[in-house]
């Protein structure tokens, strides 16, 4: 919580100052934006916090406590720039808005015997702000989701429920608790909510309190939000899940004061219903995002995403970070694909009319949760009419893949209400409401009289001005109108005096500088006509606005399928699209487990190449039961990472149902698609690279499977010569007769290359390059068999190592190889050792009673125990020998 700098004040805080520490404690570690006018005010310490993270200036009002109060402010009209800063450094902002007008707080104050000169107007917190509620536009990234979610546990399981507030997509899962990380970096979530004292929640999160998190609650709000006696035509929900629903929706409530978000109806996901992969793999892939910065640009989307609308890429982002691991589903997307691929016309014509169509799920969001405007109606009214269009276009097009005909069928069943909305907005409704203006003409024949009556008023107003012009001679008199006067009379200091004169029908109000304002009976007359009809347009209008949001709210769900089958079309068309450019194929999938990629290309490294005008160098991959595991070797640069990293999302790709940059590819399913390639430091969590690396591999080897594919790099680099051979040819060894699934793993240990003689399933490659005149000559093509050598001096000769290191280094490394030619090297003897299952069954036996004592008696420290404790020990010995004459039981 934002601290006060005097919590204990010296004398009686003044009304308002009472009335802002009061909502100050309700806002509890948010910041408060305290409304005073036309400003949202913050003092004492969120002052300091938003001034410096704004970069506003830091000012002083009153004095509490003895010092004076530090303050700032940002204005109403433009907060939500100011709120997006805020949020992106972490804050959470409580809105306090002014609840009553000041007419009804003196109205108020008479019922309270209160004197009306000392009334405070009415403020209260309508709403936090938070990173996982966000619906305005302002706020939002286009095409990336913004999701909230909420964890519970449950007899051991994880409950997890997730939403997109700006949307209202719903989703329910449940996971094991080792699970969990992966499931957070899968969604991605922008705040987690979690039960108070709960120790497993991710850094960061929202504690709640515990109560808000039962199961048996959280399946009535879902009945009470959706207006259902039962949840089964949703779908079956576990109770973790429920549970997690529950605080969600709790948290919700919470900080928007009572009035809920759009929330669809749920759906329960499969903890089996795609690809897994953890953190770990998802960052090394770099998915969504690249390590370097954290943007799109550099990363698979940022070369993939070729949707013209923000719903399509953020449905792309979700088909990326879940591919699937049904086949039938998996083609289903790749013809739809197909179909738009063989249409280049057809095609364009698609991407152009996607391209206007406004993000109807945002819009939505927006006015079912309280904050739309004019102008989201109109974008509905928009959106919907072009997806009808598009239904009536598409409808006719011969050999519609089934995909293309199920989201058809969402597009229509909107005639009434676009019709409606038609027929009561204006084309460009405004983005406020406040002043009206966006109900079109003969919408309403009563609302038409009161502007008629308005605009009425106003031209007898321009008509007054030019009689009293004439009337006083005063050529420069001009009728004027501000929000603190109203209409006024405005002339020159030197005409006063003529209106000043007793019978001249004008009454003084204002002296300027250099200019005098009146007013007058008739004057006042119109004001109050144009005030009144005015009034009553204004709160027609809104009424009519009012409407048309109940309108829409109670067709929420169809409106929300229709943005759904919008963006599946969108990234169809898109992936086409991207395709097209780079001569991508379609994949064939199967329920196998080999790989076959013909001429594969890494997508983000072959578009970076290709801006520089330079050509990626493509490479197979044939992964089989007789060679699932490849060794591969070769310099550093030579593009084994490259190559890893390629295969690796080729497979994601063909199974988030995408073209893949290859010539050809076969693909059977993956289960789960692991990663180890590079790896820094967490210092936070004390883990050193070495460690990370460790933590890293540990997780492959305890949770991969037969139907996995795992890509590995330089394991073992991070530690001595020895160690790492030797933890390196471990893990070979068990991915290859433990695990048994395909793998590339990419060493600079030739030694390993040994393994082939013992490892059946396992073939050996690496990366050509060549020295020629002192330089190193990087082919990045990939050959079979061992690498002849590392080429490391060459490499760093080519990183820039000044000359005499190299030179020194190459003699120390002729030293070496005599003498490794002497002794065999490091690897000597390591073909003798038995295979890892052989070994693994030899050290999982238990040791004898035997040596169990003669193990005891080594590491016992005599010198250290006193009699008495060397007493027990012999009898702790003696109970663990086997019942007999001796130690050996003879």
């Amino acid at each position: 919580m934002a601290a006060l700098d005097d919590p204990k004040p010296l004398g009686k805080p003044t009304p308002m100052m009472a009335q802002y520490l009061a909502l100050r404690e309700e806002a509890g570690d948010a910041l408060l934006f305290y409304r005073m006018g036309d400003f949202f005010e913050l003092f004492f310490e969120d002052a300091r916090t938003a001034a410096q993270i704004l970069d506003i200036a830091l000012t002083t009002r009153g004095e509490h406590g003895g010092a004076p109060i530090p303050m700032c402010g940002v204005p109403v009209h433009s907060a939500e720039g100011y709120l997006a800063r805020l949020i992106k450094a972490g804050c959470r902002v409580a809105i306090a808005e002014q609840v009553e007008t000041p007419d009804e707080a003196k109205a108020r104050a008479k019922r309270e015997g209160t004197p009306s000169s000392k009334v405070l107007v009415g403020r209260a917190i309508v709403r936090l702000v938070t990173a996982g509620t966000l619906t305005e536009e302002a706020l939002l990234e286009p095409r990336r989701a913004n999701v909230l979610a909420a964890l519970a546990e449950l007899r051991g399981s994880i409950g997890i429920a997730a939403v997109d507030v700006s949307t209202g997509a719903m989703v329910l899962e449940e996971c094991a608790a080792d699970q969990l990380g992966a499931a957070l970096a899968r969604l991605s979530p922008s705040e987690v909510v979690v039960p108070e004292d709960w120790q497993h929640g991710p850094d960061e999160a929202i504690y709640r309190p515990r109560s808000t998190f039962a199961s048996d609650a959280g399946a009535e709000r879902l009945k009470a939000v959706h207006g259902v006696a039962t949840l089964d035509a949703f779908g079956a929900f576990t109770r973790a899940m429920l549970a997690a629903a529950g605080g969600l929706i709790a948290y919700l409530d919470h900080v928007g004061r009572g009035k809920l978000p759009l929330l669809l109806p749920p759906v329960a996901r499969e903890a089996q219903s795609g690809m897994a992969m953890d953190a770990a793999t998802r960052a090394s892939l770099e998915i969504l995002e690249s390590t370097n910065g954290g943007s799109r640009a550099g990363s698979l989307i940022g070369a993939v995403d070729r949707c013209v609308t923000g719903a399509g890429s953020r449905l792309l982002a979700e088909d990326l970070s879940a591919p699937l691991l049904d086949a039938a589903a998996i083609e289903a997307r790749l013809a739809l694909v197909q179909f738009w691929h063989d249409r280049p016309i057809e095609r364009a014509q698609l991407r152009d009319t996607l391209r206007a169509i406004p993000d109807l799920g945002r819009a939505l969001g927006r006015v079912v949760a309280g904050r739309g405007s004019p102008r989201d109606l109109g974008q509905l009214r928009d959106g919907l009419s072009e997806a009808m269009r598009l239904h009536h276009w598409l409808s006719g097009a011969p050999d519609r893949p089934a995909l293309l005909d199920q989201v058809l069928s969402r597009l229509t069943g909107h005639g009434a209400l676009t019709d409606w909305l038609a027929r009561a907005l204006v084309p460009t409704p405004p983005t406020e409401r406040s002043s009206g203006g966006f109900i079109a003409d003969g919408y309403d024949a009563a609302l038409d009289e009161l502007r008629a009556t308005s605009g009425d008023a106003r031209r007898a107003i321009a008509a007054m001005e030019a009689r009293y012009r004439d009337e006083t001679g005063v050529a420069t008199l001009k009728i004027r109108h501000n929000g603190v006067l109203g209409y006024f009379i405005e002339v020159g200091a030197r005409h006063a005096d003529a209106l000043m004169a007793p019978d001249s029908g004008f009454t003084h109000r204002q002296t300027m500088a250099g200019a005098v304002r009146f007013n007058s009976l008739k004057l006042h007359e119109e004001a109050a006509r144009i005030a009144q009809a005015g009034g009553h347009a204004l709160a027609a209008e809104e009424a009519h606005f009012e409407e048309l949001v109940f309108a829409v709210a109670a067709a929420r769900e169809a409106i929300a399928a229709t943005a759904a089958a919008l963006a599946r079309i969108d990234v169809a068309a898109g992936n086409a699209e991207r395709a097209s450019e780079a001569d991508w194929c379609r994949p064939e999938i199967s329920e196998g487990s080999g790989l076959a990629i013909t001429a594969g290309r890494h997508p983000v490294v072959e578009a970076a190449l290709a801006k520089a005008g330079e050509r990626f160098v493509a490479n197979d991959c044939v992964l089989g039961a007789a060679d699932r595991l490849w060794l591969i070797g070769g310099p550093n640069m030579g593009g084994k990472s490259t190559f890893l990293r390629q295969n690796a999302l080729i497979v994601l790709l063909a199974q988030a149902g995408c073209f893949v940059p290859a010539s050809a590819a076969r693909i059977g399913l993956v289960d789960c698609l692991f990663s180890r390639v590079g790896a820094a430091d967490n210092l936070a969590r004390g883990r050193s690279t070495f460690m990370v690396e460790m933590v890293e591999t540990a997780a492959i080897l305890a949770q991969a499977t037969p139907r996995s594919f795992v890509i590995l790099d330089e394991v073992g680099r991070g530690t001595s010569t020895y160690d790492g051979l030797a933890l390196a040819w471990a893990v070979a060894e068990a991915v290859h007769s433990q695990i048994t699934c395909r793998c590339l793993f990419a060493t600079h240990y030739h030694e390993l290359a040994r393994l082939a003689e013992t490892c059946e399933a396992l073939s050996l490659h690496h990366v050509r390059a060549r020295e020629w005149q002192s330089d190193l000559v990087l082919l990045h093509e990939l050959a079979d068999g061992p690498a002849d050598r590392s080429y490391g001096l060459a490499v760093a000769r080519l990183a820039g190592v000044p000359a005499p290191v190299v030179a020194r280094a190459k003699a120390v490394l002729e030293k070496l190889e005599a003498t490794r030619e002497a002794t065999g090297g490091i690897a000597a003897g390591l073909g003798d050792l038995p295979l890892f299952a052989n070994l693994h069954a030899a050290e999982s036996a238990p040791a004898s009673p035997e040596q169990q004592l003669a193990d005891a008696l080594r590491t016992a420290d005599l010198d250290a125990l006193t009699p008495r404790e060397a007493l027990d020990l012999l009898y702790e010995w003696k109970r663990g020998l086997p019942k007999g004459g001796g130690p050996s039981g003879h």
